[in-house]
């Protein structure tokens, strides 16, 4: 079996915990997952992460959280080193240059597009990497309103964290394409 379907294996099992609101043997799968070594690619297709911090969030056991958090911290790690950051600027590049022939201009954000203006630095950029066209910028206060809205929505919880998701450009992603139905 493959380090990937040993880690859907493991998600699946921890997401059935999650339903079953009996996280028992849950400490067994972390230390299990603690000796894969992982990527950001397996992250991302596997989406561990978020099975990880939803046993986290439903355990009371010290052990599992702790263990739990240690894994979270570490793959955040993944997202903010040197590979992970050439690849946030390529995509970041790509949704630029698309965006820049979208009839209404982009209007920049000093969190999601501060790191964008030093590509040429090494400093750890922002750790989403956007895979979608950036949504154009509108100046129409009941878009704006929605846009903010399904932001705040997106930080219900810290899953957003654990993902590296920018809550208000996905805000925005999901007003305009409700917008375009």
């Amino acid at each position: 079996m493959g380090r990937e379907e040993e880690i859907i294996r493991i998600a699946k099992k921890m997401d059935k915990m999650v339903q079953k609101k009996n996280p028992t043997g849950a400490l067994d799968l972390l230390k299990e997952l603690k000796s894969i070594p992982m990527t950001l690619e397996l992250l991302q297709t596997t989406r561990i992460g978020m099975s990880v911090n939803a046993i986290r969030k439903q355990s009371t056991e010290e052990e599992v959280t702790s263990l739990a958090k240690s894994l979270i911290k570490s793959w955040k790690k993944l997202l903010d080193g040197p590979s992970a950051d050439k690849v946030t600027e390529e995509k970041k590049k790509e949704s630029f240059s698309s965006s820049q022939n979208s009839p209404e201009p982009r209007e920049e954000s000093s969190s999601s597009n501060s790191s964008s203006k030093n590509e040429g630095s090494n400093s750890p950029t922002n750790s989403c990497i956007n895979t979608y066209p950036l949504a154009p910028n509108t100046s129409d206060s009941v878009r704006l309103k929605c846009r903010e809205l399904l932001a705040a929505a997106f930080r219900m919880d810290d899953d957003y964290i654990a993902i590296g998701a920018d809550c208000e450009e996905l805000g925005a992603q999901v007003e305009e394409y409700i917008l375009s139905i």
